[in-house]
C-alpha cells in the first residue's frame, strides 16, 4: 500500500522569513511559467508540478516495513538527522529521506553506471552507453553484492532500496521530481524500482573520477608525435622530494618483516589480528623506487609512439564524453586534508579538517545527514554523521561518537592501458592466439530502435578502442619497431584497471561508520579497495594516516606509466597486490599534524614499490604544511576558525617564482607597462577582487601557451585553436611553405597544458636554463615579437596578457578583477546542459565570481589551456572538532534539495563562496536546538 501521511505535505521550513522567500520564488515561476505556458517544456511544468514533488518534512508518514517509529529532524538548511531503534530501520528511513530530496539525481546516476542513459534520454546518449557497457560498471557491482559483501551490508543495502521503494510507491514522474514531465511526455518514460546493486554501482564511478595516472598515460603516449624522450621527460619532471614533504615521514619499508615501520615507535598499526593482508598476496617488487621517472623509454615506449596516435586521441574523446557528473575524468582533481594533533591546538584535542575537489554539479555530488540510533546496541550499531552520496546508505565522509575521518585521491596507479595485436579469431599473446571473451549487450533507447552491441575483453581487459572504427584504421598505418607484432589490421586498447574486479568498498563503508579506536579503523580502511584513498583520523586523543587500496604488483618496470604492450606476458599484471600491512601509515607522529592533498605518500627511499610516478607535485600540500608549522612556531595554538582560514588560503606558488622575474623585464609600450605596475607590491594572493591576480594568470597562461601549447600535438591542444606547423614526417629540410595546418580537439577544460602544479615544476626546473628551447617561439600577429630566450617569452606574455585582458575586462585596469575572469556557474547535470534555453535558466544558477585558483590551498581549478572559468572546486568544507563535536563545522557546494524550486537547491552556495561554514550539531540536545522540521516515520 501507498505510504499514508498526516500533517500537511510540502515543505515547511519553520521559519516565517524562509516561507516568504518561498513564496516570492513560487510567484516568479508563475510569471515566468505564464510567459512560456505552452511553449516546449514549459507546458509541461505547471507550479501544481514543481510544488508536487518537494518533500514532506513535518506530520507523519506510515511506511510499510518499518519496525518502529524512525525520526527525521531537518535543519533550516534542510539538511537531515534520523533517528531509529534498529540498524534495518535507520537505513530504509535514509533510503526514503534522500529520494524525497535527490531522487531524479539518484535515477540519472544509476542509468549512467549501468550504461542505460539512452532509456531516458533518447539516441543522443546512445555512445555513452556503449563504453559505459564496455566498462561494465553494474556487471561488477552485482558480482561485488552477489560474491563479496558481508551479509550485514546486504541487509543493509535492502533496508535502504526498500525506503526508497517506499517513497517511489503510487507516484508518478512529476510527483517525484519536475524534470520527470517531459521525460514522461516525450520519452514515455517512468522510474523503476531501486535495486541494492544500483547503490554499489555509484562507488564505481567514483572510482572512475578518482582512477589515477590513465590521463597522463595517454598525453604521453600522444606527445610522442612531436616531441623526443628528453622533452617528454621536461614535461614530467620527478617529483620535489627535497622541497615538498611527503605524507608519511616518519616511517618506512622493513625488508626483513616485510611490513612498513613508523621510526622510533612500537605502537600498534592497527592490524593485529585482524586477517586485513587479504588484500592480496605480496611478491617481490621488480617495480623501482616510487620516483621513478613517468617518462622512461624503452620498446614500449617505441612500439607505442605512432601506433597509439589517433587511437589515443580517439579514447580520449570517449573518456571525455563520459557525463559530467561523473566529473572531470580524473584530470587535475585534487582534494586536502589534515590533521593536527591536541597538544598544538586551542581544545587539547585533534582538529580534522576535508575539503575534496570534484568538478562542480548540481545538486552537489554530496549529501549531508546524520545517522542516529537512539540506543547504540548490538541490535542498532550507529551514532555517524558526515557527508554520503545520494543513492548510497551510510556515510562517507565524517565522524562518529568516537572518531573522525577524511579523505584526499591518493593517485596511486591501478590503471593500465595495453596495446593489442587483434585477429579475426583473439588476440596475440605471447606468440600465441587467444580467443576473446565477449559477450552482446542490448542498448534500450527511448523514441527508437535498441541498438546491439559485442563487448569483447582481452586478458587484460575490456577492449575500449571497439567503440571507434577510426582506431582500426589507424592500426593500419601505424609504424612501429622490429619488437612489435605486425600491424596486420592495427592495434586495439584494452583497460587494466582494479575497479573492474569485484570487491569490498561498501563493507569499508559501514565499517569506518561503526570504529571506535585506530585499530578498528585500520580493520575497516583495509576493506576500501577501490579507489585507493589517503585517510586521515582522529580520535579525542590521537591522529593517524592511512594508505588503503588494492594496488597491483606489475610484473615489468613502470607499466603502468605509458600504454604497454599487451601480446608480451613480462607486461602483464602479477595478479598479486600490496598487503595492507605493507602499505605506509603513521600514527601519532613527533611533528603533531600530517597533510595530505595528493602530494607523493613516501619518500622514495623508504619504499620498495612503485605507487604511482604521476604524484601531484605538493604546491597545496606543502602550503598547509608552512601555514601550520607557521602557528606553531610562533607559540600559536589553532582553532577551528584557523583551520577554515587555511582552507581559503589563496596564495600563488607560481607566483611567487614568476613576480621578480616579470617586474624586471623593460616594456616600452605604457598600457602594458600600466598592466605590469600591478604587479609590484602584490602579495600573490588570488582574491576575486584583484586585479594583479588577473593579470598574473593571465600571463601565466600565455606564458604556458608560448612555450609549450603550441608545441603540442593537435590532440592535446584545445579544439578549434589552430597553428601553422611543421610536418611531422617532412621528407626534406624544412621551411615557411612547408607549414601544415592543425586544429585542436580538445575540450577547453581537459586540454594542455592545464596550469596545474605539474607545470609550476617544469617551469621552476627551466628558470635556470635561459636559453632552452622552450623558452623560443616564433612571431606572433601583429607586432607581438619573437622569443628567443627566457625572458624574450615573459615580455611576449606580459605583451599578450595585457591584450587578452584588454578584450575580456576592458582596457581600464581600474575595471580588472580575478573574478570577473574567474567564475563559477552551476549546472543540473542534465536538462541543464542538453534542455533548450529557457529551461536552463530555471535549472541552473550562477555565475558566482571566486578567489582561489589552480594548485591553491583554496582549489577553484581552472585550465589555462582553455580559459579562465572554474572547473573544480572544494566540493564541500568540514573541520572536526574533537574536543567538542557540536562545534565541528561543514559546509555543501550546494545544498540538501535536488529540487529546483526548492530553499534548499543552493542556499548553503553563497556561504560556500565566501568561506563560511556551518554549525554542525551531533549531540541530541545540540541537534533538537537546530531543527526546524520534524517528520515522523511510523510502521
Amino acid at each position: 500500500m501507498p505510504p499514508t501521511t498526516t500533517a500537511s505535505s510540502g515543505q515547511q521550513p519553520g521559519k516565517s522569513g524562509r516561507k516568504k522567500g518561498r513564496r516570492a520564488r513560487l510567484i516568479v515561476l508563475v510569471l515566468v511559467l505564464a510567459i512560456i505556458g505552452g511553449i516546449a517544456y514549459g507546458g509541461y511544468w505547471s507550479v501544481s508540478t514543481v510544488r508536487a514533488s518537494l518533500p514532506q518534512t513535518k506530520g507523519s508518514i506510515e511506511l510499510q516495513g518499518l519496525s518502529g517509529p524512525v525520526d527525521v529532524q531537518r535543519d533550516s538548511y534542510g539538511i537531515p538527522q534520523i533517528y531509529a531503534s534498529s540498524d534495518a530501520d535507520l537505513f530504509m528511513a535514509q533510503g526514503y529521506v534522500q529520494a524525497q530530496d535527490r531522487f531524479y539525481e539518484m535515477d540519472v546516476r544509476r542509468h549512467m553506471t549501468s550504461g542505460r542513459l539512452s532509456e531516458m534520454f533518447g539516441k543522443g546518449q546512445v555512445d555513452d552507453d556503449e563504453f559505459l557497457r564496455t566498462l561494465g560498471w553494474d556487471r561488477v557491482a552485482k558480482k561485488e553484492y552477489d560474491t563479496k559483501l558481508s551479509a550485514s551490508t546486504k541487509k543493509y543495502l535492502q533496508a535502504y532500496a526498500k525506503g526508497v521503494n517506499a517513497y517511489l510507491q503510487g507516484k508518478s514522474g512529476e510527483d517525484i521530481s519536475l524534470e520527470y514531465a517531459p521525460l514522461g511526455f516525450k520519452n514515455d518514460y517512468k522510474p523503476q524500482k531501486w535495486t541494492p546493486v544500483d547503490s554499489v554501482s555509484w562507488l564505481k564511478a567514483m572510482a572512475w573520477d578518482l582512477r589515477s595516472n590513465m590521463q597522463d598515460e595517454i598525453d604521453r603516449a600522444l606527445m610522442t608525435s612531436r616531441l623526443g624522450p628528453k622533452q617528454i621527460a621536461d614535461l614530467y619532471p620527478d617529483y620535489p622530494y627535497s622541497r615538498n614533504q611527503t605524507i608519511v615521514q616518519e616511517g618506512q619499508y622493513d625488508e626483513l618483516t616485510g611490513t612498513f615501520e613508523q621510526d622510533g615507535s612500537s605502537e600498534d598499526n592497527g592490524l593485529s589480528g585482524t586477517g586485513t593482508s587479504g588484500t592480496g598476496t605480496s611478491g617481490t617488487s621488480t617495480s623501482g623506487a616510487t620516483g621513478t621517472s613517468a617518462s622512461s623509454s624503452s620498446s614500449t615506449s617505441t612500439a607505442a609512439s605512432s601506433a597509439l596516435q589517433s587511437q589515443l586521441s580517439g579514447l580520449y574523446k570517449v573518456l571525455d564524453d563520459v557525463p559530467t557528473a561523473v566529473g572531470v575524468n580524473g584530470q587535475g582533481i585534487g582534494s586536502n586534508s589534515w590533521v593536527v594533533a591536541g597538544s598544538h591546538t586551542i581544545t587539547g584535542s585533534p582538529l580534522l579538517a576535508n575539503d575534496p575537489h570534484l568538478s562542480p554539479s548540481l545538486p552537489s555530488v554530496w549529501y549531508q545527514m546524520g545517522l542516529h540510533c537512539r540506543t547504540v546496541s548490538s541490535k542498532c550499531q550507529y551514532d555517524v554523521t558526515g557527508y554520503t552520496f545520494a543513492g548510497m546508505p551510510g556515510v562517507v565522509i565524517g565522524h562518529n561518537g568516537k572518531i573522525a575521518w577524511g579523505m584526499t585521491n591518493s593517485g596511486v596507479d591501478v590503471t593500465d592501458l595495453y596495446l593489442e595485436k587483434l585477429s579475426g579469431d583473439g588476440y596475440l599473446y605471447d606468440g600465441r592466439t587467444k580467443p576473446f571473451t565477449s559477450r552482446e549487450e542490448t542498448i534500450k533507447v527511448a523514441g527508437g530502435a535498441s541498438k546491439k552491441i559485442v563487448v569483447r575483453e582481452t586478458n587484460n581487459g575490456p577492449l575500449l578502442s571497439d567503440r571507434y572504427d577510426e582506431l582500426v584504421k589507424v592500426g593500419k598505418k601505424a609504424t612501429v619497431d622490429n619488437a612489435a607484432p605486425d600491424r596486420g589490421d592495427g592495434y586495439g586498447v584494452a583497460l587494466r584497471w582494479t575497479a573492474l574486479d569485484p570487491g569490498t568498498s561498501m563493507d569499508a563503508v559501514f565499517a569506518m561508520d561503526k570504529a571506535s579506536n585506530w585499530s578498528d579503523f585500520r580493520a575497516a580502511a583495509a576493506l576500501f579497495d577501490v579507489p585507493s584513498q589517503n585517510l586521515v583520523y582522529a580520535d579525542a586523543e590521537n591522529i593517524g594516516y592511512t594508505l588503503p587500496g588494492r594496488i597491483p604488483i606489475r610484473a615489468k618496470g613502470d607499466t603502468g606509466a605509458i600504454p604497454a604492450p599487451g601480446w608480451d606476458s613480462k607486461y602483464a599484471w602479477t595478479g598479486k597486490y600490496i598487503k595492507q600491512d605493507e602499505l605506509p601509515y603513521e600514527y601519532n607522529p613527533s611533528r603533531g599534524f600530517i597533510v595530505t592533498a595528493n602530494q607523493a605518500v613516501v619518500d622514495k627511499d623508504k619504499y620498495p614499490y612503485t605507487l604511482t610516478t604521476d604524484w601531484g607535485y605538493g604546491a597545496r600540500s606543502q602550503r598547509i604544511t608552512d601555514l601550520i608549522e607557521q602557528k606553531i612556531k610562533g607559540g600559536g595554538k589553532i582553532s577551528t576558525d584557523d583551520m577554515r582560514q587555511m582552507q581559503l588560503d589563496n596564495s600563488s606558488e607560481i607566483a611567487k617564482l614568476l613576480v621578480p622575474k616579470l617586474l624586471k623585464i623593460d616594456i616600452k609600450d605604457k598600457d602594458v607597462r600600466q598592466a605590469q605596475e600591478l604587479l609590484e607590491g602584490w602579495d600573490y594572493t588570488q582574491d576575486a577582487d584583484s586585479a594583479a591576480a588577473a593579470y598574473f594568470n593571465a600571463v601565466w597562461r600565455n606564458i604556458l601557451k608560448l612555450a609549450f601549447g603550441n608545441k603540442l600535438p593537435k590532440e592535446l591542444r584545445v579544439k578549434g585553436q589552430c597553428l601553422w606547423v611543421d610536418p611531422v614526417d617532412p621528407t626534406g629540410p624544412a621551411d615557411e611553405t612547408d607549414k601544415v595546418r592543425e586544429c585542436g580537439q580538445r575540450d577547453a577544460d581537459q586540454a594542455q597544458p592545464d596550469g596545474g602544479d605539474r607545470w609550476f615544476e617544469v617551469v621552476r626546473k627551466l628558470m635556470d636554463d635561459p636559453n632552452s628551447d622552450w623558452w623560443k617561439t616564433p612571431a606572433g600577429v601583429g607586432d607581438r615579437p619573437k622569443a628567443d630566450n627566457r625572458d624574450q617569452l615573459f615580455e611576449r606574455a606580459l605583451i599578450d596578457a595585457r591584450w587578452e585582458l584588454t578584450a575580456k575586462l576592458g582596457k581600464d585596469i581600474d575595471t580588472w578583477s580575478w573574478g570577473r575572469l574567474h567564475r563559477l556557474f552551476l549546472k543540473n547535470q542534465t536538462l541543464g546542459t542538453e534542455g533548450p534555453g529557457f529551461v536552463k535558466y530555471m535549472l541552473n544558477r550562477g555565475p558566482w565570481k571566486l578567489s582561489g585558483g589552480e594548485a591553491t590551498v583554496n582549489a577553484t581549478g581552472w585550465n589555462a589551456a582553455g580559459g579562465y572559468g572554474v572547473v573544480w572546486v572544494p566540493s564541500m568544507r568540514m573541520v572536526v572538532n574533537l574536543g567538542d563535536l557540536d562545534k565541528s563545522k561543514w559546509i555543501n557546494l550546494t545544498g540538501a534539495s535536488g529540487h529546483a524550486y526548492s530553499a534548499h537547491y543552493t542556499d548553503q552556495t553563497g556561504k560556500w563562496v565566501k568561506g563560511e561554514l556551518l554549525d554542525w550539531a551531533f549531540s541530541k540536545d545540540a541537534v533538537d536546538k537546530s531543527t526546524s522540521d520534524t517528520l515522523l516515520l511510523k510502521p
